[in-house]
């Protein structure tokens, strides 16, 4: 087993020559020390080679190798750089520089010196290598795939080789043959654990979830300090939305690797996921400061920032991120160009995403956020470009997610210009893709929204009647997605006394982290049993606690995340006095809308059409018992097409509702400046339209599954 080498800046130096040996000699001992694992010596050796001859550039490369082999990075750069400097330095000590140059995060300087080292040698394997690993991190993935290529060619029994290609592929979307390499290096090597790692992100992306977390598992297993691995796990548990899992796995790497750049990033992303945006603010500032020149540091930061509405400082780190080599180089660019569509500056918005869009034509990612930013007609060239990315994307290997985007984007465009055929050819894949991503029993999810109804009795309520905490602050919209939400929130935070919070996990959370004695979460309705009324007054505190710093110094906070249907009789109990907003829209539009989406959130109901009407059917019985069980004073209904019919008298009727006094600005709700993170974040910058009322009428023939399932009677479709 080698010994640790000390650092080299504390070896002795002698005032003279070895003894007995001439420099080549001493520095052929000196390798055979460093081969043989015996470092002291070797150290010792080099230094007294420097003090006959100071610029030595053996003895500086091994000291340079030495001081890596220790941990000391800078000095090994300079060591290394005093040895590239020398007359006739080979292409080795060139690539060995570029390596550690990598390793610092000096991506061009390292370049530089990958480049010399393969002009020096154009056979050097390992410095052609080097080279494609920082083309690879610097973004020039199409270079770098040359350079990988050329060492796969040369050394294709060498897993390494095969590993870094196919990571090089995967970043440029072709998956299939990025899956082949990684394939070939896990059989040249079964115990590879980085290209277990890798394959984990790889089958994450393309949606099988339970694969990639096993090979994660894998990796973690054959290597349990493969921080990537650790990564990959938690990135595949996010993706599930099992935040807490996540959490785990990034908590296992930090215990090990406390300023792991990586885990921080993972952290922060995590604890925004979960809206806990304090804590991921001190997480990604904390990845910032030490990886100053990582663009995913700075990205998440910016997202974090966004969330906290600190838009300045939040725009500012996003184009921070996009001037850093980034993996994926438009990723930065279409993060700010959706923050600038939120926030309603839409013309800067299109700007950005036409940058992303010239940066990568091929970019399924650009195509889907960029069409939410204008409608099209038949002629429209964009369709004409989705359309031909779409039709290589065997040829090119594009993975199902990317596909899934393309689909839903041609979809849209296609509705917008009314060519029903053409929408529904792409909606049907687009949402055949999605569904294929995740197991979803609907007759059990059925059962479960009708437990739900049967647990919450007129009984309990009167039991657990004085339980709750008092507070006035929380106002919940909720309903079916696509239901109005947004409008009814973007109504209500028109007011001054009301600040909009958007769709939050908070309630979600803390539900799922109610476990039993053995620490294994309870479920829900299931949990009820065992809550007594002190545990519903700390449940309703600590919500009110969690939305106070995101109120912006208002009275009133809105949570309008769709979802906490689910959960109307719990919050009664915890919070007595908040106000409920259920949002109403017809079921046919509403299922329409949901199933042309591609929903960021967990909505596993809503990407077949038959399974989406069965749901509604299952939500619209909720409710209903909920409008029986709770006090009108605190449940109120609010249709969308009687907002779109009298904008005033029901805008009047939910603030008199909220305990609010009536204000004009409620009334010009699109000019409300404030960020808007839903599908509807360009038609509530809108003043009221119907274009949308009846919306499903023109597409009747393409919706037989859903109508059946809503039981809607032939005269009416």
């Amino acid at each position: 087993m080698p010994r640790k080498a000390k650092a080299a800046e504390s070896a002795a130096t002698p005032d003279t020559q070895p003894q007995g040996m001439s420099l080549e000699q001493a520095m052929a001992l000196a390798y055979g020390h460093w081969n043989a694992g015996q470092a002291d010596q070797a150290e010792r050796l080099c230094q007294q080679v420097l003090q006959v001859w100071p610029e030595h550039a053996d003895a500086l490369h091994l000291l340079g190798l030495l001081a890596h082999g220790h941990g000391n990075l800078s000095l090994a750069i300079e060591f290394l750089r005093r040895a590239c400097a020398t007359p006739r330095a080979p292409a080795l000590f060139h690539s060995n520089l570029a390596e550690m140059c990598r390793q610092s995060g000096l991506l061009a300087e390292g370049e530089k010196a990958a480049r010399r080292a393969v002009t020096l040698d154009n056979r050097l394997t390992a410095g052609w290598n080097n080279l494609g690993i920082i083309l690879q991190e610097a973004g020039k993935l199409e270079e770098s795939l040359t350079c990988l290529a050329r060492v796969v060619e040369r050394t294709p029994d060498n897993p390494e080789a095969h590993n870094n290609l196919a990571n090089s592929l995967k970043r440029l979307g072709r998956l299939t043959e990025a899956r082949a390499h990684y394939d070939q290096a896990i059989a040249l090597n079964p115990n590879y654990s980085e290209a277990h790692s890798n394959l984990a992100n790889l089958l994450n992306e393309w949606g099988q979830a339970e694969p990639a977390m096993a090979e994660a598992r894998l990796a973690i297993e054959l290597n349990p300090r493969n921080a990537d691995a650790y990564l990959n796990a938690a990135a595949v548990a996010l993706g599930q939305k099992r935040q807490f899992e996540a959490m785990r796995w990034i908590d296992n790497l930090l215990s090990f690797a406390p300023h792991h750049p990586g885990g921080l990033i993972a952290k922060a992303r995590a604890l925004k996921e979960d809206d806990n945006l304090p804590e991921a603010e001190q997480a990604a500032r904390l990845a910032v400061s030490v990886a100053e020149q990582s663009s995913d540091a700075h990205e998440v930061l910016a997202q974090v920032l966004q969330g906290l509405e600190q838009t300045d400082e939040a725009l500012a780190h996003y184009d921070q991120a996009a001037s850093l080599p980034t993996a994926v180089p438009e990723t930065p660019l279409i993060s700010k160009a959706v923050m600038l569509m939120e926030i309603g500056r839409t013309k800067e918005s299109a700007e950005i995403f036409d940058q992303a869009l010239a940066i990568n034509p091929r970019s399924a990612n650009v195509w889907f956020n960029r069409c939410e930013m204008k409608k099209f007609s038949a002629t429209d060239p964009d369709i004409t470009k989705m359309e031909a990315v779409l039709a290589s994307a065997d040829s090119q290997g594009m993975g199902p997610s990317d596909r899934t985007l393309l689909h839903f984007a041609l979809g849209k465009a296609w509705m917008d210009a009314k060519n029903a055929e053409r929408a529904f050819f792409h909606l049907t894949e687009g949402n055949r893709l999605k569904r294929q991503t995740f197991d979803f029993d609907i007759e059990a999810t059925r059962n479960w929204l009708s437990d739900i109804a049967l647990s919450f009795t007129p009984e309990l309520l009167a039991r657990f009647s004085e339980a709750g905490e008092s507070a006035e602050m929380p106002i919940f919209v909720l309903g079916m997605p696509r239901s109005g939400t947004t409008l009814v929130e973007q109504i209500l935070a028109s007011h001054p006394l009301v600040h909009g919070a958007g769709e939050l996990k908070i309630l979600q959370g803390m539900v799922d982290r109610i476990s039993g004695a053995d620490l294994q979460p309870i479920g829900y309705p299931q949990l009820l049993s065992g809550l007594l009324p002190e545990d519903l007054g700390r449940l309703g505190r600590h919500y009110v606690e969690r939305i106070r710093p995101l109120s912006h110094g208002c009275a009133r906070v809105v949570d309008k995340m769709p979802a906490n249907f689910l959960y109307a009789g719990l919050i009664h109990l915890m919070l007595p006095n908040a106000r409920i907003v259920h949002c109403r829209r017809d079921p046919v539009d509403t299922c329409l809308s949901c199933y042309t989406k591609l929903f960021q959130g967990d909505q596993k109901f809503a990407y077949d059409l038959r399974e989406l009407g069965l749901f509604h059917r299952g939500y619209q019985s909720l409710t209903a018992h909920w409008r029986q069980l709770l006090p009108a004073d605190r449940f109120l209904d609010i249709d969308y097409e009687a907002v779109i019919e009298d904008l005033e008298g029901e805008a009047r009727r939910l603030i008199a509702f909220c305990g609010l006094d009536w204000d004009e600005a409620c009334l010009s709700f699109h000019k409300t400046a404030r960020p808007v993170r839903t599908a509807s974040v360009n038609q509530v910058r809108q003043p009221i339209y119907r274009a949308s009322v009846g919306r499903w009428k023109p597409f009747a023939a393409h919706l037989g599954p859903l109508l059946d399932a809503l039981d809607i009677p032939p005269d009416v479709r």
